[in-house]
C-alpha cells in the first residue's frame, strides 16, 4: 500500500478500541528477561518491526525464545547474563531501543559481534554511548560513518564502574546502561546529565527494572545499579501502548466524540499518559473507568490552543500539531529539540507538512519549539519520512477534513501494525464505504476490521 486516502468522519457517537502492547515496555522487558536467570513468560507483547528486531537478535545470539503472536506471548529462557553465541551478527533494523540496549548488553557481557541496521538507524546518533564503551575497553571497527551503524565490536576485559551520560539527545543511552549495568560485578554508578534526567522514559526503565527485582538507588541525578546475577520473573504483563492510544484519544476533541481505549489507565508508567491531561486542559471530560480511561469531547466547542512543554511526552508532539490547526488561538509546543534526532527530523517534518497543508507555523528557537496557528486545510499528500508517528498523527487531520492522503502508511509497522485497520473499522461503524488504499498493482476499498 503506497498511499492511504483518509475519509472525513462527520459524526461518530463513541469509539472503543484496543491498542497493542507498549513498544517501550516490551523491549525493556525482553532485554531484562534475557539478562535474567529465569524462564519468563511475557504477556501482552507488542509484535511490530521494532520488537521483532530485538527478538530476532536474541535468537541469533543463541537465546531460546518461543513466540505466539496470536496470544501476544513470548517465552524467554534467561541465561543469567551470559550470551550463548559470543560471536554473532545481528541486524537491529530501525529500532532505536534494540540498537542502544543490545549494544551495551553485548559490550558488557563480552564477545565479538557485528551489528547492522537500516539506513534510517544508521543516521541516528550513537556516539555518546559508544564513547563510554570505548573508554571502558570496547574496540570498534566502523564500516561506514564513524560512530554510527554498522560496526564490529569486541570486548573482553571491561573496566567500568562509573559513567556520566547526557540525556539530551536520547534517554535510551541511560536506559541501556541501567539495564545491562547489572552485569558488572562492582555495580555501576550513572551520573545523569542534560535536561531529561528526570524524563519519563528513564523513570519507566527504573520501574520495569524494579518489577523484575532490580532495585536502583537514586539520589538526585545519580543512580547506582547493583550487580545482580540472580533476578527475574516467571511472568510479566506488558501494559497497552499509551502512545498508540493517544491518537484515538485525540479524536475526542477533533470529532466531538467519546473515546475509550481498553485497559489504559491513568496510573500507567508511560509518560504519554500526560497527553490525556493536556486534553483535559483543552476542555475534554476525562473519566477513569474499569475498562479504561474515557475521554469525551461531546460537550466541547472550539477548543483552545495551548502552550505545552512536551519534554516528558514528546512522542505526542505530532499529535498536538495535528490538533492545532482546529484550535481557537495559537498552539505553542516547547522543549522538543531532541526529536530532530529520532526516526526523522520531526521538527522539520511537522513544519514542512503543515505548511504544505496551508497552515501557518514557525519555529520558536528561544522555547526550543514551534508555534502553530489555526488555519484552513487544503488537499495534501503527507510525506511521512518513513516515520510511523508522522503517519498516524496526520491521519487525524484527514478524519476531520477529508483532505489528507498518507504516503507510505506501511511505516506504521514499526510500532502499530494494525493502525489503519482500526481506522477502517471506524468507517465501518459509521457506514462510510471505506478508505482508498493504493499500491503498485492494485487499488481497492478496505473495509475489513
Amino acid at each position: 500500500m503506497e498511499k492511504y486516502q483518509v475519509r472525513k468522519i462527520e459524526q461518530i457517537e463513541e469509539i472503543q478500541v484496543r491498542v497493542p502492547g507498549s513498544k517501550s515496555i516490551t523491549n525493556r522487558a525482553l532485554l531484562l528477561a534475557a539478562l535474567s536467570d529465569k524462564r519468563c513468560v511475557l504477556r501482552g507483547v507488542l509484535f511490530s518491526d521494532d520488537s521483532r528486531a530485538l527478538l530476532d537478535s536474541l535468537v541469533k545470539l543463541g537465546f531460546r525464545v518461543e513466540t505466539d503472536e496470536d496470544s501476544k506471548d513470548v517465552v524467554i529462557w534467561g541465561m543469567g547474563g551470559e550470551i550463548p553465541n559470543r560471536q554473532a551478527a545481528i541486524h537491529v533494523r530501525s529500532a532505536g531501543t534494540a540498537a542502544r540496549f543490545l549494544t551495551v548488553m553485548l559490550a558488557l557481557a563480552g564477545g565479538e559481534y557485528q551489528l547492522d541496521a537500516s539506513v534510517q538507524m544508521c543516521r541516528r546518533p550513537m556516539q555518546p554511548l559508544l564513547d563510554v564503551l570505548k573508554d571502558a575497553g570496547v574496540a570498534f571497527e566502523f564500516f561506514g560513518e564513524e560512530n554510527h551503524f554498522p560496526f564490529r565490536m569486541k570486548s573482553d576485559c571491561i573496566s567500568l564502574d562509573e559513567v556520566s551520560i547526557d540525556t539530551k539527545v536520547s534517554s535510551q543511552f541511560a536506559s541501556a546502561l541501567f539495564m545491562s549495568g547489572v552485569l558488572l560485578k562492582k555495580g555501576l554508578k550513572v551520573n545523569l546529565l542534560g535536561d531529561r534526567a528526570e524524563g519519563s522514559y528513564i523513570k519507566m526503565t527504573l520501574a520495569v527494572m524494579e518489577q523484575f527485582g532490580i532495585k536502583v538507588s537514586r539520589e538526585g541525578n545519580v543512580c547506582r545499579i547493583p550487580y545482580k546475577p540472580d533476578f527475574g520473573l516467571a511472568e510479566y504483563q506488558v501494559e497497552p501502548d499509551v502512545s498508540g492510544a493517544c491518537y484515538f484519544y485525540a479524536m475526542a476533541p477533533l470529532l466531538k466524540t467519546e473515546v475509550v481505549v481498553r485497559d489504559v489507565h491513568m496510573n500507567s508508567m508511560q509518560g504519554d499518559i500526560k497527553f490525556v491531561e493536556a486534553l483535559k486542559d483543552m476542555g475534554c471530560a476525562v473519566t477513569e473507568q474499569e475498562e479504561g480511561v474515557q475521554v469525551s469531547g461531546k460537550e466541547l466547542g472550539i477548543y483552545p490552543g495551548l502552550e505545552l512543554s512536551m519534554k516528558d511526552f514528546s512522542d505526542q508532539t505530532m499529535t498536538v500539531a495535528a490538533l492545532a490547526p482546529f484550535a481557537h488561538g495559537a498552539t505553542v509546543i516547547k522543549n522538543i529539540g531532541h526529536i530532530r534526532f529520532q526516526e526523522s527530523d520531526r521538527v522539520r517534518g511537522i513544519l514542512t507538512e503543515l505548511r504544505r497543508m496551508g497552515v501557518r507555523c514557525e519555529e520558536e528557537p528561544e522555547l526550543d519549539g514551534i508555534k502553530i496557528y489555526p488555519g484552513e486545510i487544503k488537499e495534501t499528500e503527507v510525506e511521512t519520512y518513513e516515520d510511523h508517528r508522522m503517519a498516524m498523527a496526520f491521519t487525524l487531520v484527514g478524519l476531520r477534513t477529508g483532505k489528507i492522503t498518507i504516503k507510505n502508511p506501511g511505516c506504521c509497522r514499526k510500532t502499530f501494525e494494525n493502525y489503519f485497520e482500526l481506522i477502517d473499522s471506524l468507517y465501518k461503524q459509521t457506514g462510510i464505504l471505506g478508505c482508498r488504499a493504493s499500491g503498485p498493482q492494485t487499488e481497492k476499498f478496505e473495509t475489513e476490521e
